[in-house]
């Protein structure tokens, strides 16, 4: 089984690798745009991304899944919200999504963010650190550790799979 990741971010490969553990995968990561603003600020854009990012790695890749997994924020009444959403793309159905951890930012981060800013660049000033987002993530500093990113999209990857699983089992039946 090929499965095309629509990214090079080393965080999203290994929650792809973290679920998918079966000896004949084939794993190939691509740096596929999302085709969304660099910092989606709704769950509909980030959605959107995520799909689309899948959608355009399993054609790019030649691949039997194409997975698209993207980081956003979500306005709120308690202020900006991180979001995570992923995408699994297949030939036979339309993509499957599924959502992830979320965490209210801290008012400091939030106003870069609204003034035009990209989390990743913020976190890395932040944090006092590079490449949060290819590490960690923003999570991963919120939640002092105890979620990583990969954790984080590995859980959004299971869900992604699980759907996947599901409904091939149902087709069988049929």
């Amino acid at each position: 089984m090929k499965i095309v990741i629509g990214s090079k971010n080393p965080a999203k490969i290994q929650a792809v690798q973290n679920v998918f553990q079966a000896a004949e995968a084939e794993f190939i990561s691509l740096d596929i745009p999302s085709g969304v603003s660099e910092q989606p600020f709704s769950d509909e854009e980030t959605i959107q991304g995520a799909i689309n990012r899948a959608k355009n790695a399993l054609k790019s890749g030649e691949g039997d899944i194409g997975i698209g997994l993207e980081g956003g924020v979500q306005e709120t009444s308690q202020g900006l919200i991180l979001c995570n959403w992923g995408a699994l793309a297949t030939t036979e159905f339309d993509p499957f999504i599924a959502g992830g951890a979320r965490v209210l930012l801290p008012i400091e981060i939030a106003n870069r963010l609204r003034a035009g800013e990209e989390l990743g660049p913020v976190m890395d000033d932040y944090a006092k650190k590079q490449n949060v987002r290819k590490t960690e993530g923003a999570i991963g500093i919120f939640t002092n550790g105890k979620i990583s990113r990969a954790e984080m999209f590995t859980h959004i990857m299971g869900m992604l799979v699980g759907q996947y699983e599901y409904k091939l089992t149902m087709m069988k039946k049929h």
